[in-house]
């Protein structure tokens, strides 16, 4: 089957966006979560290495991610060798610590812990990820969630002190599926088992027919909470 018109376009638009930000932000720094928006992404960076190699991956390991991850993960590897993906871990101390002071599934007991543990799983080992670099890119999407449905394609984050790229922000979950099967990306085996948006294990579900496409991240909190604080930071749309 044919892409659209209007997904070719976007296709173009978000090739051209990752050739100006390896131009004029080198070090960038691709936030890479192995979810299918992530997978369209590492697809079209792996199309230019040479253009876009002022980009580089990584990918935050919390230590608790799906079987399911890890075996893409190991995928990716030999799929696209041209764009190689470092992952940052978690602080052992921090983890320890926490489990010891709270149990190793605290978040379920409160927002503040289990924001605390992304803390200390995401949060931290972002701002290492992140060090030296002149901004990031993320795979995030308008239409993913209430807390995302005034994303720009370019923000500046206070947070870190650099802008922040969103290519994909106008695409709809049928045109990342689209473009998946369209060149036949690798993806995330729970995906075709009703979890549409993946992190951690325990903090992840299936989602039922009707459900929004986040529902199955942090079931028991309200839509408002349901951010890690990797995208929750300080933000202005265009720029400096």
């Amino acid at each position: 089957m044919s892409l659209s018109p209007e997904l070719e376009s976007k296709i173009e638009q978000a090739r051209a966006l990752l050739r100006r930000i390896a131009a004029e932000h080198a070090p960038a720094a691709f936030a890479h979560s192995f979810g299918a928006e992530d997978m369209v992404l590492m697809d079209l960076l792996s199309r230019e290495p040479e253009a876009l190699a002022g980009i580089e991956a990584f990918t935050l390991d919390t230590g608790r991610l799906p079987e399911e991850t890890y075996a893409l993960m190991q995928e990716v590897r030999t799929r696209y060798p041209q764009v190689p993906v470092r992952p940052y871990f978690p602080e052992a101390t921090a983890v320890e610590a926490f489990v010891a002071e709270h149990g190793p599934n605290a978040f379920y007991e409160s927002v503040a812990l289990r924001k605390r543990c992304c803390a200390i799983r995401k949060v931290e080992p972002l701002q290492r990820a992140l060090a030296g670099k002149q901004a990031w890119i993320t795979g995030l999407r308008r239409e993913q969630a209430p807390t995302r449905k005034d994303l720009a394609v370019q923000e500046w984050d206070a947070d870190h002190g650099m802008p922040k790229f969103n290519p994909l922000v106008d695409w709809t979950q049928g045109e990342v599926w689209a473009y998946i099967r369209h060149f036949q990306v690798p993806y995330n085996a729970l995906h075709d088992r009703h979890y549409p948006s993946i992190g951690c294990a325990p903090c992840t579900r299936a989602v039922t027919v009707g459900e929004d496409i986040r529902a199955g991240r942090w079931w028991w909190e309200n839509p408002e909470t349901k951010e890690c604080g990797l995208h929750e930071h300080r933000r202005r749309v265009g720029g400096m």
